[in-house]
Parts: structure tokens; C-alpha cells; sequence
């Protein structure tokens, strides 16, 4: 790894680069403030898109210093995360070790002036420790030896019959259905030592067993063993956290890496209590990682970073898209625009909502979204066969303001990167939005870190009907990224089977 060199000169900005075979993604910083980040896939609409045959990702590169003001002749340096970079006879490209990019997007973007902080991710080591103090992140001495959590979610999301692409996604969706579940079939499959995770022979065996027994009248065929099994790893997790609270001084925690992608997993780590504060960044899988390599190379302390620092469309550019497609809208005001989205969601109809710059992370959080009223009696049908074609069982997040989620779920403290999952006090309220009796869900508390549009929406839909949530989805099409620019929400507009696109304070109808 060479060494990052904090010297350069800071009016150049440094581009913090990540995912060079997949989940490609750029970060821009000047000085140490970061001014934009975005994925490749989210321009090039290629899903898990990474670096270009030239070493880097350029269509997302130029994007972001476009949106600047800026050009290539602006950057100074490159610094990339992980795997060394194609382009070394460039003296302007830098390496960062991958995991150590994983603790420094965690702790970098945490409110934390001190932390101990996890990565677990596919990655060697699997699993690493290390102390974030000040702006310093430096590694703890723990060795580790062969799989990680990681690579066990992903082997259990296998033995069940989900392989990739997304089939841990499936698994955890699956898991959500029956999320009290034990089963004594699976039990101890998983234990963690001080470094390395124990594994019994007979895992694929026993969960075989399990497959061909599960079955309940009320959740799809193993739901049950799904969730035993990631309550298993979970327990796992739970007990290596205990040893690193037992070596470690600082009372906040960090986690990086992408096993905590699962909200099962986060939701466990905050209710768990071994540490005071518990922080998951808006991306901690490799996509982040651009980030991460920016925050570090350019030395500043731990800052708070908004979910929404991509792309920005101007009011004007958004109309020349418009007009250039020759379609009908309408102009509202911002309060009409609000308006028109709760009546239309009242009506049981499905909403696009494009909003401000684009959400960095994996998750719709209010500038890029699909909304449907979560008290529709066919959202899950409509939003499952008609929109994104899944299966009938899956659930979907819900948004809702940050005193409500309080008062109708129970679940971790906040959850604003929608990184937890939360279950209804009352069930029966939420019927609609359940895909099984009983089943946890992932939810958004919305707050200080929302944009504004977004929780006055929420605000006026719980004036509406009483209770301020919305089913929240990530606006995109079928098997695609989420959309970046006004041109790839309307696509997606006319090839779906959203009912209104609300385009920052444009409306579209068919």
C-alpha cells in the first residue's frame, strides 16, 4: 500500500475512488470536506457497475465535477481503496487499504469523537478491529483466520436456496417473516472464538433436514428456519462483540463492512447494550468505500455526511428534459406538489418522488422513491406483481417521522439510513404493509437528516389519515440501479406501473 500523502495541495480536490470490479463508486473532497458521491451504476444504468478498462469510473467521475463546476484538471489526487489501481505510472494515484477505507467511512462519518469500530466484510482479512480517535483511525492487533460473518450469511442465504445476485437480500427478506423463531435443528451451527468462527460439519446437513420439514399455515415455506439461522449468526456476532467490548476503552461503536447491509444484524447490535452508541454509515458495504479513502486521505476529524450527496438537477434543467420529451406536466407550487401526492396516495395509487440530490447509499431515503400508502389493501400485491416482480412474500420499508415510529413500533432508538428493522405495537394497524402476521420490517425514522419536501410530505399524509408513514421503495425499474437524473425517472415513469411522478415540483399523470 503506498502511503497517503497529507501534504498535497488542499485547494486540489481529491477523489476517493472504490469498487473496482464491482460497486464502483467516486468521492469528492476539497480539503476535508466532502463535496459529492456517487456510484457508476447510478449513471451508467449498469447494476453493480465497476471501474472502465482506463482504471477508473469515469462516467460517475465527470459526473460529480460537472455538478461542481469542476473539471479532471481540478483533482489532484486518486486515491483508491483496495485493489491496486490499473493506472501506476500516475504518480497522482494512491492506495488505501480496503478494510482500513471501511473503518474510516464508518468512523469518519460518525458523530463520534472516539469509537471502536468493526469491519466485517468478504474482503481478508474478513474481520478487523480498530480505534478511531480524533481524526486518526488506527488498527487494533486481532488476528483473524478463515471465513467471516460474511461469508457465513452468504452460505446459509445458499444452503436455503438463494444464490447470487441478491440472495442474501432474499434470505433476510425471508427471515423477517418469522422473526421470533428457533430451531433446534440448527442450533450452534455457528459459534465465535476470540478468531475465528466455529463451524459444525453437518451445517448443510441439519439445514437440509430443516427445509424439508418447515412449514407453518401463515409464513412461506422456511421462514422459519431462515430466521433461526440468522438468529444463530447473530447470537455468533453477539458473542465476538462481547470479547471486543472486554478489549476495548471507547463506549461508541462503528461497523463497517457490507454484513451490515442486514438490518436483522444492526437492530441486534443496537438492542444488544454492550456499547452506548451504535453507528452503521448510509453506505457500509464497498460501495462506501469511496468515501472512506477520501475522508482519510484528506486528515480531517469524524463529520457528519447527508445521505443525499449525489446529483442535483436544477429546476431549469429538469424542464428542458420535459419539454425535450414532448411531455404534459404541470408546475405547482411547493405545496401543491405535496398536495397532489397525498391525494394520489390516499387513492391507493403509486407515487415516484424525485427530490434534491440523489441518495449516496443503498436505500430511498426521500429523494429518490416509489411511495405507496402502507394502509392500501393491495399495496404489497401492486408493489410485488406490477412493480418491482418479486415474490409474493416480500415485505417492504417503511418511512415515517421520528416521534411516530416511537410511538408505534418497537425497535432501536433511530434508524435514519432505514439500517434497523422495527415491529409494529399494534399489528392490526399495519395489516397491509405486513406480509405475514407477525413479521419485522425496515424502517426509516425521519428526521434532521431528511430533506424538508420529504417530512412535510409525511407530515401531511399523517394530517390526512392519522398516522404519518408511507411505504418507502427505491425508484427504479425492473433489475435496475436507482435513477439518477429527471430523464431516467421518466423512463422509468412510462415503463412501470407508477400512477404519478412528482419531479421536484413538476407533476406527471398517465
Amino acid at each position: 500500500m503506498m502511503p497517503i500523502s497529507h501534504a498535497r495541495d488542499r485547494s486540489m480536490i481529491t477523489a476517493g475512488l472504490g469498487g473496482v470490479e464491482r460497486h464502483g463508486s467516486v468521492a469528492l473532497a476539497e480539503g476535508a470536506r466532502l463535496l459529492g458521491v456517487c456510484q457508476q451504476e447510478r449513471v451508467t444504468r449498469v447494476r453493480n457497475a465497476g471501474f472502465n478498462s482506463s482504471g477508473l469510473p469515469d462516467e460517475a467521475l465527470d459526473l460529480l465535477l460537472q455538478c461542481q463546476g469542476r473539471s479532471r484538471d481540478d483533482v489532484g489526487r486518486y486515491v483508491v481503496a483496495g485493489a491496486e489501481c490499473r493506472r501506476q505510472a500516475d504518480d497522482r494515484f494512491e492506495h488505501v487499504d480496503h478494510h482500513l477505507a471501511h473503518a474510516s467511512t464508518a468512523y469518519l462519518s460518525s458523530p463520534f469523537s472516539s469509537a471502536t469500530i468493526v469491519v466485517c466484510d468478504g474482503e481478508a482479512p474478513k474481520v478487523s478491529i480498530w480505534s478511531g480517535q480524533g481524526g486518526t483511525v488506527t488498527r487494533v492487533d486481532w488476528p483473524w483466520s478463515g471465513p467471516g460473518f460474511t461469508d457465513m450469511y452468504s452460505r446459509f442465504a445458499r444452503a436455503m436456496g438463494f444464490h447470487a445476485p441478491a440472495g442474501e437480500q432474499r434470505f433476510e427478506a425471508l427471515a423477517r417473516l418469522a422473526p421470533d423463531s428457533r430451531d433446534s435443528r440448527v442450533s450452534g451451527v455457528v459459534t465465535a472464538g476470540d478468531d475465528a468462527l466455529h463451524v459444525r460439519v453437518d451445517l448443510e446437513s441439519s439445514i437440509e433436514s430443516g427445509r424439508a420439514q418447515s412449514s407453518t399455515e401463515t409464513t412461506p415455506r422456511g421462514a422459519a428456519l431462515a430466521a433461526a439461522l440468522q438468529a444463530e449468526l447473530g447470537d455468533a456476532f453477539i458473542q465476538f462483540l462481547t470479547k471486543v467490548r472486554a478489549r476495548t476503552s471507547s463506549p461508541n461503536l462503528c461497523l463497517a463492512g457490507s454484513f451490515f447491509y442486514h438490518s436483522s444484524i444492526n437492530t441486534l447490535t443496537k438492542r444488544a447494550g454492550l456499547f452506548d452508541e451504535v453507528f452503521v454509515p448510509v453506505d457500509p458495504g464497498d460501495a462506501g468505500l469511496a468515501v472512506g479513502a477520501a475522508l482519510h486521505a484528506t486528515g480531517g476529524g469524524p463529520q457528519f455526511l447527508s445521505p443525499f450527496a449525489g446529483p442535483s438537477y436544477a429546476t431549469q434543467v429538469i424542464k428542458e428534459t420535459l419539454d425535450n420529451c414532448k411531455l404534459q406536466y404541470e408546475w405547482q407550487s411547493e405545496e401543491e406538489a405535496i398536495h397532489t401526492a397525498v391525494r394520489a396516495l390516499r387513492q391507493h395509487t403509486l407515487v415516484a418522488w424525485f427530490d434534491g440530490a440523489m441518495e449516496w447509499g443503498p436505500r430511498a431515503l426521500g429523494a429518490r422513491c416509489i411511495l405507496a400508502n402502507p394502509f392500501a389493501p393491495y399495496v404489497l400485491e401492486n408493489l410485488n406483481h406490477f412493480l418491482k416482480r418479486r415474490e409474493p412474500w416480500r415485505g417492504y420499508a417503511i418511512s415515517g417521522l421520528e416521534g411516530a415510529v416511537a410511538q408505534h413500533f418497537d425497535g432501536p432508538a433511530r434508524t435514519p439510513f432505514m439500517e434497523g428493522d422495527y415491529r409494529p405495537r399494534d399489528p392490526r394497524q399495519f395489516a397491509n404493509a405486513l406480509p405475514a402476521p407477525g413479521a419485522a420490517i425496515r424502517v426509516q425514522t425521519v428526521g434532521a437528516e431528511a430533506p424538508p419536501r420529504f417530512k412535510r410530505l409525511l407530515t401531511m399524509f399523517g394530517e390526512a389519515t392519522g398516522l404519518p408513514f408511507l411505504v418507502n421503495t427505491s425508484f427504479n425499474g425492473f433489475h435496475e440501479p436507482i435513477v439518477c437524473s429527471p430523464r431516467d425517472a421518466v423512463r422509468v415513469f412510462y415503463g412501470s406501473g407508477i400512477d404519478v411522478l412528482v419531479l421536484d415540483q413538476f407533476v406527471l399523470r398517465k
